[in-house]
């Protein structure tokens, strides 16, 4: 009779974790605030970007709503870990490392990252022997970080930003040379800003895979793979329906950043 009942039970559990995984009526989306075009407020507050819209298409397309969750980029895959959101939706690069610790959807965008400069600098191929002695800025923690950092970080000085919008301050005070971003990133914030006079120094740079992994994916804790094979049917729907298409113009035009 025990050995019934404890079966009874495990199986009552199992139904109630299916159960579970499959009535999502909300999703809170981890952000890190702000990446324009890609997450950033308007002048009211509210919170827009690629990201942002594009997260919300897919919980409509799903059936249910979406929360969105400011954290900082350091702290934004253990506040997944702790449960403080379901998911991560944040220009995050799909990568090995960080496979290690979540699951990642399918690919929603692959944009290049780039060297940006003022349009006087002398600077024309960023390769050591141009960046020697060079201020360089980047965003903590993100994959261009640990490019520089370990392909320059033993020629130039390397200033470390929590955000984007802190270093195109920088730029623009005239404290750095150089700067490595997300392309759409760059251009938002630096040339098509109207404080300053900027330019794309060299190619725009999409490898090696060690750094620039296989695109932005959205971040899920390794058990949630139902989760994000519903994320990643909406996606293929958008894709299909002309949603993300959109989208995507809304923010990038022809820029070839998909």
């Amino acid at each position: 009779m025990k050995k019934l009942l404890t079966i009874a039970i495990l199986g009552a559990a199992l139904v109630a974790g299916t159960s579970q995984a499959r009535e999502y009526e909300e999703v809170r989306f981890g952000v890190d605030v702000p990446y324009e075009p890609m997450e950033y407020r308007t002048p009211d507050g509210e919170l827009t970007g690629f990201d942002i819209d594009l997260g919300n298409a897919l919980c409509a397309e799903m059936g249910i709503e979406c929360e969105w969750i400011v954290q900082g980029w350091d702290g934004i895959i253990p506040g997944l870990l702790s449960r403080k959101y379901d998911a991560i939706m944040s220009s995050m690069t799909i990568n090995d490392e960080r496979r290690e610790q979540v699951l990642f959807s399918d690919p929603y965008i692959t944009p290049p990252s780039a060297w940006f400069a003022p349009a006087d600098s002398d600077i024309e191929t960023p390769n050591a022997e141009a960046l020697e002695g060079k201020t360089i800025g980047v965003q903590r923690g993100t994959l261009q970080d640990n490019y520089v950092t370990d392909n320059f970080g033993d020629v130039a000085d390397i200033n470390r930003y929590a955000t984007a919008d802190d270093m195109v301050l920088d730029m623009d005070a005239g404290r750095l040379d150089i700067v490595f971003l997300d392309f759409p990133i760059g251009k938002a914030t630096l040339l098509d800003s109207e404080a300053g006079n900027y330019k794309v120094v060299g190619e725009m740079i999409t490898e090696p895979k060690k750094y620039f992994g296989d695109g932005f994916g959205i971040a899920f804790r390794q058990r949630d793979e139902e989760l994000a094979a519903r994320f990643n049917e909406a996606l293929a729907t958008l894709k299909e329906n002309g949603t993300y298409d959109e989208i995507y113009n809304r923010y990038f035009g022809n820029n070839n950043a998909k």
